[in-house]
């Protein structure tokens, strides 16, 4: 079989090994940087599409085992199993070179019947267990290999048809893959009779003993043969070391049994005895008489059998009272070639689990998608034009999302789509069970928005309670409390979940280090930190957790500069529950590099939590935020220098213009500093709180005299003002008193002054979405004002040749106009789009800058988890979500 280069996103890179069930292969997932097992199923299956369908389904059934002792299985691609990578010799490997120890015979059998214990209680019966499919690590830690997958890859539907044996359907060919298996078939299996986990139970026996003595139990010349020899022949146990213990060699006895009815019920009872085979286990007493046995028996039986009908009723009871826990099945979904990944959300999902929305790339640009779980064509809804963070209305029936700058609604049917109010920025909406929806729509604030439309109503403001931002609100149970996420921008994984209740307006704080958190039926509340999904009991009348967090999932896309994280969960109280997430790992950081208008990019830094980049006036220099603070990074040199060390949310670092100093924001105000890092940082400018991100420096004028920045307005959105400095002593500037420059109902925001200083460009939502605009300064409101963006944009740099001004749209793309300015005329061009790279979206973080000589931009580019255009999506789902919480957290 020849081996490809790669399978989805997993990169082939050698062959391990090729069996009767397909050829096997080393892997790389590119996604999660990790070594995998694919399995590459003979060509005959792939052309047999009922039975491809049912292989699926078996394989998704397989996922759902989570035991240390299986080999995992991860998805399947195309015809393709991924597979945990298990290193280490197989135990076939390990018998070759001569019989284990007595004591490590016994190790390993015990970790291969925790493993059959494990699957058997889920219903799911290996069938092809030998030696070939045990792994045995150098540590000695056992990795029991393709569980179930004879029945996954048998021929005919029906399990209970003699043809259904999986070593009998295989090709001629594959006759040594025959012969090695039916060696451990059990007697019924030989006889083509229906099996059940009895047969797992022989082949057990058959593989310790195998162990034990080095030698196959059953072998011959043919398949026939070897079939034959298991019918008739009598289990020889007299090949066992003198060094067997007691115990297990009655258990083998009782393993190895021809007639299934006579033969080891349960392997739990073998696995009983390996864990103590010295011990007075029940294979203990079987070298007693008949007669003594009862004289010692008998009388406990009698006494004890009252309690055991008491019991049982209790059981009896307790079993009907319990709610029935479902396993969990895990399943990795393609969404197609047209599907995005969205900026901070990508798939949601309907409270029932039935359906599922997600951005898709039309011929109209981006737009949403949804369709039924049990369907694989999805309908796009005409009318979600650059949709954004979409999300279910309790019943599924709505599907709230942002886009151009409003909070819309539009039914799961089509139609028009109903704009329900202003939402200039956004992060998060819950739709109640009342029809109210609460949202932030400012990066700080929670408001309440009738879903019929209207007007948003402030319902928590985070600056009265010493809080930077509330975001990412879930309505919970009842209506009457909201759960929030709580921090600042850039450090979320150092944020807090917490409560607002709606009667009071108090704010509790339900769990530190982490963020999105979602409250799930099942009683327990789950949060991302550092990557990872992290779940804990919580007690809803309470409102608090109870217990100690534990790890869940591990590498979630997520995104801790926003707070975000790529997953949504199915709702309904009394449903198992559907959890779907994208993976991705949050690596070392993000990265910084150049690009010119032919596309080509340059590496540049590579950092955690990198935010806000500029150039220096020379362009030897990039000023940075990284993890809350500000660094300059000198790329001749690769050094980065810290210049600040109060994590206090530093960003938007702002170069003065002979590239000697940098003023930031931070969270009480704007700070002015030495770009050298040496001094203590000034305050200049102490803003009203509002959070960091809802303020910040603009530019300065040419002559270094005037700051333009916006910042939060008492009765509006963000407003512009220019503050005047004094700078004879440029180490401690004299602020005076700011000026007003740009004032509208809603955000006005990215304000930067023109190489001349007669010009200031600036984004507003004055028209409902973000638009680039230009000013005349100091005319200010007095003046012309003139649209530059035929699209919403946001983040306009000036070139310095006089003659252009670039924009971000909102997907990311570097848009340039040229412009001609004439006395108090601004005239400007036609956008297009500059180079092919996309920007990195972080909300209202400049993530660009122009280099002095004007061909080239530093940015930070959007990754796999922000929204880049791929070849497909993959999203995964974990069905039964609920009921796997119950179990691992009760």
């Amino acid at each position: 079989m020849a081996a490809p280069s790669q399978i989805a996103h997993y990169q082939i890179t050698s062959k391990l090994g090729e069996g009767g069930m397909g050829a096997v292969y080393r892997a790389t997932d590119t996604k999660l940087g990790r070594d995998v097992a694919i399995k590459i199923l003979p060509e005959a299956f792939a052309q047999d599409a009922e039975r491809m369908a049912r292989f699926e389904r078996e394989a998704r059934v397989l996922a759902s085992l989570n035991h240390p002792n299986i080999a995992a299985i991860y998805g399947v691609e195309e015809r393709a199993l991924v597979m945990e990578l298990a290193p280490g010799p197989t135990l076939a490997e390990r018998i070759a070179a001569g019989p284990l120890p007595v004591e490590e015979a016994l190790a390993v059998g015990k970790q291969i019947a925790e493993a059959l214990e494990y699957a058997h209680e889920k219903g799911i019966v290996h069938r092809d267990l030998k030696p070939a499919n045990v792994k045995v690590t150098p540590d000695g830690h056992v990795k029991v290999l393709d569980f179930g997958l004879a029945k996954a890859l048998s021929n005919e539907a029906n399990v209970g048809d003699p043809m259904s044996s999986p070593t009998m359907t295989m090709r001629a060919t594959m006759a040594g893959t025959i012969m090695g298996t039916a060696a451990y078939m059990s007697p019924e299996q030989a006889k083509g009779k229906p099996v059940d986990r009895r047969a797992d139970i022989w082949a057990f026996g058959v593989v310790l003993l195998e162990m034990l003595t080095g030698r196959q139990l059953y072998s011959g010349e043919t398949v026939s043969e070897t079939l034959a020899s298991v019918i008739k022949d009598t289990p020889d146990l007299t090949r066992l070391p003198e060094a067997t213990p007691p115990t297990i060699r009655r258990m083998l006895g009782r393993c190895l049994e021809k007639d299934p009815r006579r033969r080891l019920r349960d392997i739990g009872e073998a696995r009983f005895v390996l864990e103590e085979p010295e011990g007075e286990g029940q294979f203990a007493g079987q070298g007693l008489s008949p007669a003594t046995l009862r004289h010692r028996v008998i009388p406990w039986l009698l006494a004890a059998a009252f309690g055991l009908v008491a019991l049982a009723v209790l059981a009896l009871w307790w079993r009907d009272t319990r709610p029935v826990l479902h396993p969990l099945l895990r399943f990795s979904a393609d969404l197609g070639p047209e599907a995005l990944v969205g900026n901070f959300a990508t798939v949601a999902i309907a409270p029932d689990g039935t359906r599922i929305a997600y951005p898709v790339r039309t011929s109209s640009g981006i737009q949403l998608a949804t369709r039924l779980m049990e369907q694989s064509r999805a309908t796009v809804l005409a009318g979600t034009e650059s949709a954004e963070q979409p999300f279910f209305n309790p019943d599924g029936q709505w599907i709230g999302f942002f886009a151009e700058g409003k909070l819309k609604k539009i039914s799961v049917q089509g139609g028009a789509a109903v704009t329900l109010c202003d939402a200039a920025t956004f992060r998060g909406a819950s739709w109640g069970e009342d029809d109210n929806i609460i949202a932030n729509l400012d990066l700080a604030h929670l408001v309440r928005v009738p879903a019929a439309g209207g007007t948003a109503q402030i319902i928590a403001t985070p600056e009265e309670k010493g809080a930077i931002s509330y975001r990412y609100p879930q309505i919970l149970p009842g209506g009457q409390a909201v759960l929030l996420t709580e921090g600042a921008s850039g450090a979320f994984d150092d944020a807090a979940i917490a409560v607002l209740s709606l009667k009071t307006g108090e704010v509790k704080v339900v769990q530190r280090g982490g963020y999105f958190g979602r409250y799930l039926p099942s009683g327990h509340l789950i949060y991302l930190h550092e990557g990872t999904l992290f779940g804990v009991p919580f007690d809803l009348k309470r409102m608090a957790t109870r217990g100690a967090p534990a790890p869940v999932l591990q590498e979630v896309a997520s995104n801790p500069g926003p707070g975000t994280a790529q997953l949504d969960v199915s709702g309904v109280p009394s449903a198992s529950g559907t959890l779907v997430y994208l993976s991705g790992r949050v690596g070392s950081g993000l990265e910084m590099v150049w690009t010119d208008a032919a596309g080509k990019k340059t590496p540049l830094v590579t950092g955690p939590a990198l935010l806000t980049p500029r150039v220096s006036p020379d362009g030897k220099r990039l000023a940075i935020s990284m993890r809350r603070d500000i660094s300059v990074y000198d790329p001749q040199r690769d050094t980065m220098t810290r210049i600040t060390f109060t994590s206090a949310g530093n960003t938007n670092p702002i170069w003065t213009p002979d590239g000697k100093h940098i003023v930031y924001a931070a969270t009480d105000g704007i700070w002015w500093t030495r770009a050298d890092g040496s001094g203590q940082p000034l305050r200049i400018l102490e803003t009203r709180s509002g959070g960091a991100g809802s303020k910040a420096p603009g530019s300065f004028s040419p002559d270094g005299h005037r700051l333009v920045f916006y910042q939060t307005g008492e009765r509006t959105a963000q407003d512009i003002w220019i503050l005047p400095l004094d700078t004879t002593d440029s180490d401690h500037p004299k602020p005076g008193k700011p000026e007003l420059f740009v004032q509208t109902p809603l955000s006005d925001l990215d304000p930067v002054f023109s190489p001349d200083g007669r010009w200031l460009a600036y984004t507003s939502a004055e028209a409902g979405a973000l638009h680039v605009y230009v000013r005349p300064y100091p005319a200010g409101m007095s003046g012309g004002k003139w649209q530059i963006t035929t699209t919403p944009g946001r983040f306009p740099i000036w070139a310095p040749n006089g003659r252009e001004l670039f924009y971000e749209t909102a997907d990311g793309r570097i848009m340039v106009v040229e412009y001609t300015a004439k006395g108090e005329t601004f005239t400007p061009g036609k956008p297009r789009q500059w180079g092919g790279v996309q920007v990195a979206s972080t909300g209202p973080y400049q993530n660009l800058d122009l280099a002095p000589d004007g061909k080239r931009f530093v940015v930070i580019p959007l990754g796999e988890t922000g929204g880049a255009e791929k070849s497909s999506v993959h999203a995964v789902f974990l069905v039964n979500f609920f009921d796997d919480l119950r179990r691992r957290m009760p």
